[in-house]
């Protein structure tokens, strides 16, 4: 049991360093923080984590190889009282959707002003979940009912790189009519009409991803 005076023991996950360095020298300037470890990669948090075991985790969520929400899944299977709060340059429902079902308990975009990620990361580690108005309300507005399945994301990420109905079916190694079953229910999970409508409705939401 951490007395009072105990400080917050925090892990920063992030693949760029002068992000690291900057939430390093802000937290350790607060009475109740102190950074303990850092890591620039999925593997590496996993880890530090262990050697360190924080009890806190800011985790950014687009990294190289394995990202946030991988991460975050991988932690609290092996360590479920693991805390996280995710960090991320996008606001998309499907993102915040991801990290929270991923079991982070927190997600804030990295514009986010310096007192609200202090308030963020003390309501987290208070066993509490932190979300801005903003981005509950895009939660809030969600339809779990229309979630896209394993197979339909394919399909859409090929249909999103210009790839033509039979292209597609045979990177899949499926028939022509099997993907046009696929992308009618994309369409219809999605309320667009073509292609281009799905792709820009799927980058809008944060299903998809401009690489």
């Amino acid at each position: 049991m951490k007395s009072a005076t105990s400080k917050i023991r925090v892990l920063l996950v992030d693949d760029h360093f002068f992000v690291r360095l900057g939430l390093a020298r802000a937290l350790n300037r607060e009475p109740d923080f102190k950074v303990v470890g850092e890591a620039g990669n999925g593997t590496e948090a996993i880890e530090v984590f262990r050697r360190v075991m924080p009890d806190l985790v800011l985790m950014d969520y687009h990294m190289p190889g394995r990202d946030g929400v991988a991460v975050t899944r991988a932690l609290l299977k092996e360590f479920p009282p693991a805390r996280v709060l995710m960090l991320s340059i996008e606001e998309k429902e499907e993102d915040v959707h991801r990290a929270l079902a991923a079991g982070a308990a927190g997600y804030l975009p990295k514009a986010t002003q310096r007192e609200e990620l202090l308030r963020a990361m003390r309501t987290v580690h208070g066993g509490e979940r932190f979300l801005p108005p903003e981005l509950a309300a895009l939660l809030t507005a969600r339809v779990p009912a229309n979630e896209l399945t394993a197979r339909e994301l394919e399909v859409l990420e090929l249909v999103s790189k210009g790839l033509s109905t039979r292209e597609i079916a045979n990177v899949l190694g499926c028939a022509k009519t099997t993907v046009k079953w696929h992308f009618k229910n994309i369409m219809q999970k999605l309320e667009v009409s073509g292609r281009t409508e799905a792709t820009r409705a799927a980058l809008e939401r944060g299903i998809l991803h401009v690489e």
